[in-house]
């Protein structure tokens, strides 16, 4: 939860988004009811979604359907304006929607358990849209020690990951073996 802390202002922004839409539908000379109601529908429900999502359990799926809608809706809006001769406007939806479903997809990646895979032959850290692998022979030191996994690259780089499981210091001594033992080989 700590690392979306701007995720509220965001569906907030796609609320008011859509109710300026209204106004740019209202203001035509033969206005689309149907779009508009859709627009007000979901204006309101995103505005109101940050507000709500602290009581859902399934935050993740509820949040990533919520971005789905937004697209979606945007994607909509873009044909609609686009077909009534505002190429801006539509234009400018199409780039809402893109980035809107580029922020789902990138919340939906953020909401997932994170593993780092560590074997014989090297380290992978999960991204956004590939895993990164990384062999040993580019390690200058990796180590686990309070709850942060160090990872020294060779090339000056220093990453440091916080552990969420409580490892034990058994098991961090045989990590921290493990590591030494294949930076060394």
């Amino acid at each position: 939860m700590t690392r979306l802390r701007l995720q509220p202002v965001m569906h907030g922004m796609a609320g008011i988004l859509f109710l300026f839409n209204v106004i740019g539908i209202y203001k035509m000379a033969d206005p689309n009811w149907l779009i508009a109601a859709l627009f007000v529908i979901m204006g309101l429900a995103s505005i109101f979604f940050p507000f709500i999502m602290k009581n859902i359990r399934k935050f993740g799926e509820a949040n990533s359907l919520m971005r789905m809608l937004q697209a979606f809706t945007l994607m909509s809006g873009c044909l609609y304006f686009l077909s009534h001769l505002q190429p801006i406007v539509g234009f400018t939806m199409l780039l809402a929607g893109l980035g809107m479903a580029y922020i789902g997809y990138a919340e939906f990646k953020i909401l997932q358990p994170s593993f780092i895979e560590m074997d014989t032959t090297g380290i992978t850290l999960p991204g956004i849209f590939s895993n990164r692998r990384t062999g040993w022979n580019e390690m200058k030191n990796v180590i686990l020690r309070n709850d942060l996994l160090t990872l020294d690259y060779k090339n000056n780089k220093i990453l440091q990951l916080e552990v969420l499981d409580e490892i034990s210091p058994l098991k961090t001594a045989e990590m921290n073996a493990f590591f030494e033992k294949r930076i060394q080989s």
